[in-house]
């Protein structure tokens, strides 16, 4: 079976039709989600979502861009999510600079991933790190606030040098569509030094849509191309890169096996 590492079910494409998105793509394999919250809005309705479905996990935190607009008491309504049985990771958090060039809004995110990982480790849950445009920051930031249960470095972009000081931290590499894009040689030569036993497969959904069907809307239902993609770079079969991700993913998140 496939899981779906990093899906966004709560968006407002899919969210009044999780059933019928559920059901396309366990007719291609995947049958396994984690669902994750981008703001307090998002994080709730990833907890109601995986409430729901007992196929579906719940990842619940504010997205690096979104952190300028987050109140404190959105801090403390995330933290009480965080015990319910159907949440497995503190997510997606972490830092964007790709359009936010302002340094006080920069330093802000660095203080709300530090305040993240903090939770994570006072609740025990790997986290979810969004990194564009800051990946020095990001592993810097990382080192000096170490994670206790690791994470995933979710659409990793960061280049092959960094892969080795990652696994060295714990954490795992979120591989997506962009490995299939046909202008995107960085991110197959990242994959190629990853460790198949650090690799997780995610759909990213409704963002970041495989070849051959870039352009549309993401779907979980694509992710096997991502995971032919990542099997002709490693010289190994699909079944290989389905099974080591399955394990990779059961091992990080602490869930049930399948």
């Amino acid at each position: 079976m496939i899981i779906d590492s990093h899906s966004h079910l709560n968006h407002a494409s899919f969210i009044k039709n999780v059933d019928q998105y559920l059901a396309e793509a366990t007719q291609v394999g995947v049958n396994a989600f984690l669902c994750v919250g981008w703001d307090l809005k998002s994080s709730l309705e990833a907890v109601e979502i995986a409430s729901k479905y007992s196929n579906v996990y719940a990842a619940v935190g504010v997205h690096p861009s979104d952190v300028k607009s987050m109140k404190h008491e959105d801090l403390r309504a995330i933290e009480g999510l965080i015990n319910n049985p159907r949440v497995v990771a503190i997510g997606e958090i972490g830092l964007d600079f790709a359009y936010e060039k302002d340094h006080a809004e920069q330093t802000k995110q660095v203080e709300y991933f530090v305040k993240f990982i903090e939770l994570a480790n006072k609740y025990n849950k790997p986290i979810c790190v969004h990194s564009r445009d800051a990946i020095d920051l990001t592993y810097q930031t990382l080192k000096a606030h170490p994670v206790k249960r690791g994470g995933v470095m979710h659409c990793y972009a960061g280049g092959r040098d960094y892969v080795a000081r990652y696994v060295e931290m714990g954490f795992y590499f979120g591989v997506g569509g962009t490995v299939t894009f046909k202008n995107a040689p960085n991110v197959k030569a990242a994959v190629s030094v990853m460790p198949l036993e650090r690799i997780l497969v995610e759909s990213d959904a409704p963002y970041l849509t495989p070849e051959p069907y870039r352009g549309r809307p993401n779907h979980s239902k694509f992710i096997p191309f991502t995971i032919e993609e990542v099997a002709k770079i490693h010289q190994t079969s699909a079944e290989n890169v389905t099974k080591k991700t399955t394990e990779n993913f059961v091992k990080l998140f602490g869930v049930e096996h399948f």
